[in-house]
């Protein structure tokens, strides 16, 4: 099994559809036996999940998420672990044992005007602050 998060210094990136980095780990057993770190090639927003597909990704953690890559990634048979913050290799570690929080609503509101830092923070799964802009 592959299991992939959006990935900065370490910790689940918060803005799916600007991630830079996906680290993909490969799991036997229920442990990870090894995990790498993608970059995803300029690619964004709905062609992320075309990336997943390719790495033959079975499950993503991450922050906030769009609806329409939220539908991508179900149309390549994605699991979707959003609204998911902290350490990315900790939160894989949860996930295997059965207490990942996340949140199945892991939405990224279009609130209009431009996101202040490019970061969506993932507070309940969604944008707030700075009147964001979260793109899928």
């Amino acid at each position: 099994m592959k299991i992939a998060a959006t990935y900065e210094n370490g910790n689940i990136f918060q803005h799916f559809g600007h991630t830079e980095q996906f680290k993909v780990y490969d799991v036997e057993d229920g442990k990870i036996v090894s995990s790498e770190v993608i970059g995803t090639d300029g690619n964004g927003h709905g062609a992320l999940a075309g990336v997943l597909g390719g790495l033959h990704v079975e499950a993503l953690i991450c922050g906030g998420i769009g609806g329409r890559a939220q539908n991508a990634l179900a149309a390549a048979g994605i699991k979707l672990y959003g609204g998911v913050s902290g350490d990315a290799d900790a939160a894989v570690e949860a996930l295997l044992a059965g207490n990942l929080e996340f949140s199945a609503n892991a939405t990224c509101n279009h609130h209009g005007g431009h996101h202040h830092d490019g970061d969506c923070h993932g507070y309940e799964g969604g944008c707030h602050g700075h009147g964001g802009n979260c793109h899928e």
